[in-house]
């Protein structure tokens, strides 16, 4: 197989909340790309904040193992940028470029895109049509060196759109972890106008990918970085902040409109490139191949996956892992009160401030059997007829933290690099003052 091009399609916050995955958010276009490509029903980021999980993706490995362990923009970043996915593309001889939001490097340049392809602003109506335009160049040009096209929606990040009339408030239903209230309403109507336009642009940028006649050998990698805006969802452990979309369609398998159930991270698509472009994986990598699962080899990969939060708009140390049957959540803060600068300001927030959420102490470990308590709600950690798989659970996280070199073996309070802005974890909004780190 000559070596594909590749599309990576990301969206912000965007979790499993389309149509491909049964919820009532229409998504044509989405829905179409799953019906022709391979949809992944149980896949994870391996951290629900913005640039941990991205930084987990393209390097292959956990956000903690490639140094971004907070926000980019707030002065966090990787150990080094050679570890990028598009430098083992470039001396493979792949073309890359950049279109929209990356959130990786305070300033996309210091990444390394061979083009950064310009556009009006980070959202779909900007990027569709410059990235749209670029694919058309490329495809009119006749070029047969493989290219990497990273293109980057705001979309479905936060403020929302105003709902528009196919989104009345009406009949919509909140997501799983808040009540069904107007005010839950009003804001997931707006969650779905924003998932509206992320769904025109991507249907903008696969038209373009057709008519410039490089469909048949490009594979599309369509994801988001974590879960919705949501309480409890973005920047939480349980699946309502790990899980992930991940449709791919394109060279390899991933055609058909299949739909696998196999349990898997997103830093497997880094060593899944590699084995579909023939190129030696690089030493760091920690995820697995999954063509073994497009080809019938195997049904699963993992026995178990991993995610973690060290730093969002403030600091809140937890890791979890993850098997089919068990969630086991562990946070290192000792903390008695919720963060709640990590969680976005929203009609939904209100709603639960409210109503006390700021006296609700989380728990230190949380366990979950994940067959009887998919929402993750009843708390079995302390349960004595499940001694044996808590014990099971944390073992798996020591080794994995261990095999990793978690910098919280070392210390509870990881220090943000000099010069980062950090909320106080005791405040009420990320949007309140910051103090820079020393």
């Amino acid at each position: 197989m000559n070596s594909p091009h590749i599309l990576y399609l990301h969206s912000h916050d965007t979790g499993r909340y389309i149509q491909p995955y049964g919820y009532a958010v229409p998504t044509p276009n989405l829905q179409r790309l799953a019906e022709q490509g391979v949809l992944f029903r149980q896949c994870f980021c391996a951290a629900p904040t913005c640039s941990p999980s991205r930084a987990a993706l393209l390097t292959g490995q956990a956000a903690h193992s490639a140094g971004m362990i907070g926000l980019a923009h707030r002065g966090f970043a990787l150990a080094d940028y050679g570890q990028h996915l598009i430098h083992i593309l470039h001396a493979a001889g792949y073309r890359s470029a950049l279109c929209g939001i990356q959130h990786v490097a305070a300033k996309a340049e210091t990444i390394g895109y061979q083009e950064i392809i310009p556009s009006s602003s980070r959202h779909a109506e900007d990027v569709a049509p410059a990235a749209a335009a670029w694919l058309r160049r490329r495809g009119h040009e006749g070029s047969t060196s493989p290219f990497f096209l990273s293109v980057g929606f705001f979309e479905t990040h936060r403020e929302y759109p105003a709902p528009g009339p196919t989104e009345d408030p009406r009949y919509c239903l909140p997501p799983a972890p808040l009540p069904d209230t107007p005010e839950t309403r009003r804001d997931m109507a707006a969650y779905k106008a924003s998932a509206r336009l992320l769904d025109t642009g991507i249907g903008q940028v696969l038209k373009a990918l057709e008519e410039s006649g490089l469909a048949e050998d490009t594979l599309v990698i369509c994801t988001t970085d974590h879960g919705p805006a949501f309480p409890a969802m973005k920047c939480n452990l349980t699946d309502h902040g790990i899980g992930v979309m991940l449709i791919m369609r394109g060279p390899g398998g991933f055609t058909g409109g299949r739909v696998l159930d196999a349990m898997v991270s997103q830093i497997d698509i880094f060593p899944t490139i590699c084995e579909l472009a023939a190129i030696a994986p690089p030493p760091w990598l920690q995820g697995k191949s999954w063509l073994p699962l497009l080809r019938g080899e195997r049904a699963e990969i993992h026995d178990d996956i991993f995610a973690e939060v060290t730093y969002h708009a403030a600091y809140e140390p937890m890791r979890c892992v993850r098997t089919r049957r068990y969630k086991y959540i562990r946070r290192f803060d000792d903390r008695d009160a919720p963060v709640l600068p990590n969680c976005d300001d929203s009609p939904s927030k209100a709603l639960w401030m409210d109503h006390g959420w700021a006296e609700r102490a989380p728990a230190a470990e949380q366990l979950y059997d994940l067959i009887f308590d998919p929402n993750e709600t009843n708390n079995l950690a302390a349960d004595p007829a499940l001694t044996g798989v808590l014990a099971d659970m944390r073992g798996r996280l020591q080794r994995w933290m261990e095999r990793t070199d978690d910098p919280l073996l070392k210390t509870r309070a990881v220090p943000a690099p000099s010069g980062a802005e950090i909320n106080d974890p005791d405040g009420l909004s990320p949007r309140e003052p910051t103090h820079t780190a020393p």
